[in-house]
């Protein structure tokens, strides 16, 4: 299967198995350190993960709030490198679709084709580039395109109809809305505007619509399923958590936290 076919086939596993959204937990990847963040990997997976977003540390994250930011900087200062951190996406890429999310700079300083490359050679199924404008990602989605991978394009509350219609258009893999203005962390999430972001994003496009930025809580996790989101982000609050016990203890606190959020995202008295 394809990256794109796997991404697919993730989402449609989640609602089979009697969730209303897929849940797709973010990984620093080096972060306590290498191994750990292995470890953690798999720990999302025995959690209930459905995909997994892998963040290579990079030093000016335009799109994290301060906790992802703190643990890309610390990885960075352990000697975190771009390949290694690749590598970590080997440890569950025959389990779930991993999509890697990774700023333009580390990108396009190895060329897309290399790059792109270089994520089918750990198993990776997508890419997510926070700071590739819609005019700019046509040779990425290129290069993606032929070799199977999903890039992961991402819409704004404020993103406009016509520009939502383009990007959503050219979606592969899912459409990642971020469920507020600004940049990652946890947050208070507008309920009774996510039904209507959510909906503007499906409107424009045919892949699934997974929503992020600010969901912290499993409550949070539950109310973006009943606001239509397909799938589930969830990225600052387990950086956090990761970060506040010692390596040895980060992945069983990492799948209890996965663990309640997949459990926020069953949907009662569905047969699976």
């Amino acid at each position: 299967m394809s990256g794109v076919e796997r991404i697919a086939a993730a989402f449609e596993a989640a609602r089979s198995d009697g969730r209303g959204a897929a849940l797709m937990p973010y990984l620093m990847s080096a972060y306590p350190d290498l191994d750990t963040s292995r470890e953690i990997a798999q720990a999302y997976v025995d959690g209930g993960a459905d995909l997994i977003e892998l963040g290579i540390p990079f030093s000016d994250p335009l799109a994290d709030g301060s906790v992802i930011h703190a643990a890309g900087v610390a990885a960075l200062n352990a000697g975190a490198h771009v390949y290694e951190s690749l590598q970590v996406a080997r440890t569950v890429s025959d389990q779930v679709p991993v999509v890697v999310m990774c700023y333009a700079n580390l990108v396009l300083a190895r060329g897309l084709e290399r790059f792109a490359d270089m994520l089918v050679e750990v198993g990776a199924s997508g890419l997510i580039v926070p700071d590739l404008p819609l005019e700019e990602a046509p040779a990425a989605l290129a290069a993606c395109d032929q070799r199977g991978l999903a890039l992961v394009p991402l819409v704004a509350p404020a993103t406009p109809d016509e520009r939502l219609h383009q990007i959503g258009a050219r979606a592969r893999g899912f459409l990642y809305t971020v469920s507020v203005t600004g940049t990652t962390g946890e947050r208070a999430v507008n309920d009774g505007a996510l039904p209507g972001v959510l909906a503007r994003a499906r409107a424009h496009t045919d892949v699934p619509v997974a929503v992020g930025f600010g969901i912290s809580t499993p409550e949070q996790a539950a109310a973006a399923m009943q606001a239509g989101a397909d799938g589930v982000i969830i990225g600052s609050r387990l950086v956090r958590a990761v970060g506040e016990v010692a390596p040895a203890d980060a992945p069983a606190q990492a799948r209890a936290l996965v663990e309640a959020f997949s459990g926020a995202l069953v949907v009662p008295g569905r047969d699976s």
